[in-house]
């Protein structure tokens, strides 16, 4: 019985040992090498599912939140502003090569909001959501009161120009007979010329130049091992003397990315003149992508089954939790996010 209550004692007096809260995440800026390496991979994933228009590249990383899910492995939330490229989404000219439409050009902007997993240091794109918006006319116009402005995709004048536009390429070519894609841009300047400047996405079909002028209607986009996607710009001036000039490019057979699907399954010829309904009275082809990763893992997706931004008030808990990490005498804490501006600020 003694030894009994001896026992009882010692094990009274034992230490006893909390458990260790876990350390917070250290805080990342929105210029962070990681946080520019998350939202590269953001723009790329966004550029790669994007189906009409232009490519679009990183402007400014407004912010970004990041949350521990477990060991090594982290959520990561993004909020980005992209610049629309000349590229379109079917050129196969790498982003950094591409050139950001300058601010006279009338740019176009894009903001996005992007959900990542980082684990064991590997990034996957879970979840994003997109829109764009051209700047304001009025904007252009105080910088640049001559330079021509954005049109309505289906407005008569930009559809007129195209098919002019395609069917002089397609009279003097002794190649492929084009199909018309999608009218990517198109801008008209009044005065003191009166000028009409279309972008437009073609593909080659199964007929030359020459036999389609017999039977059009039998021509076919070439099948996807095939496929040859292309791009031309035009000029038809109206007044005071009216000229055309149109310059076609073919991109060249691409072989599709495992994740990426097929282009010509995704692009659909249109008859000359008409616009897909996706451009029907805009200036631009949104950029409204939301899209979650087939690929991902079914624990990842199930997170993304409520809306990216209901997890915006958790990552701010987070966030905030960080500012309780004890600094030195003195310490000033640089601003974090927004992050710099990389092209210019629409």
């Amino acid at each position: 019985m003694k030894a009994l209550v001896v026992a009882l004692i010692l094990l009274v007096q034992l230490p006893i040992h909390k458990a260790v809260p876990a350390a917070p995440v250290a805080p990342l800026g929105c210029d962070d090498p990681e946080s520019e390496a998350a939202a590269q991979a953001a723009v790329n994933y966004i550029n790669g599912h994007s189906h009409h228009g232009y490519k679009f590249t990183l402007n400014r990383i407004k912010n970004i939140r990041v949350i521990p899910q477990g060991p090594n492995s982290y959520i990561i939330f993004l909020e980005v502003d992209l610049l629309e490229t000349t590229c379109h989404v079917l050129s196969p000219t790498p982003l950094e090569n591409c050139t950001v439409r300058s601010f006279t050009e009338h740019a176009v902007e894009g903001d996005c909001d992007i959900k990542l997993q980082k684990l064991d240091g590997k990034l996957t794109v879970i979840a994003t959501k997109c829109h764009s918006h051209a700047d304001s006319s009025e904007d252009v116009a105080q910088l640049c009161p001559d330079c021509p402005l954005l049109a309505s995709l289906n407005n008569t004048e930009v559809t007129t120009a195209v098919t002019a536009a395609l069917s002089a390429h397609n009279s003097k070519t002794a190649d492929a007979y084009l199909q018309l894609l999608e009218i990517g841009r198109a801008k008209i300047q009044y005065g003191p010329a009166h000028i009409v400047y279309v972008e437009f996405a073609v593909a080659a079909t199964n007929c030359s130049a020459e036999a389609a002028k017999d039977n059009v209607e039998a021509c076919q986009l070439l099948p996807d091992d095939q496929s040859n996607f292309g791009f031309c710009t035009a000029t038809m001036v109206i007044r005071p003397k009216e000229d055309l000039k149109v310059d076609c490019q073919l991109y060249g057979h691409q072989v599709p990315t495992p994740d990426t699907p097929f282009l010509s399954r995704v692009f659909q010829p249109t008859t000359p003149g008409l616009v897909p309904g996706v451009a029907q009275g805009f200036t631009n082809h949104n950029l409204r992508l939301s899209h979650n990763n087939p690929v991902a893992s079914e624990s990842m997706s199930s997170e993304v089954s409520a809306s990216m931004l209901s997890a915006k008030p958790v990552a701010k808990r987070a966030v905030a939790q960080l500012d309780k990490v004890p600094h030195p005498v003195g310490f000033v804490s640089p601003p974090l996010c927004p992050g710099k501006v990389r092209h210019f600020k629409i």
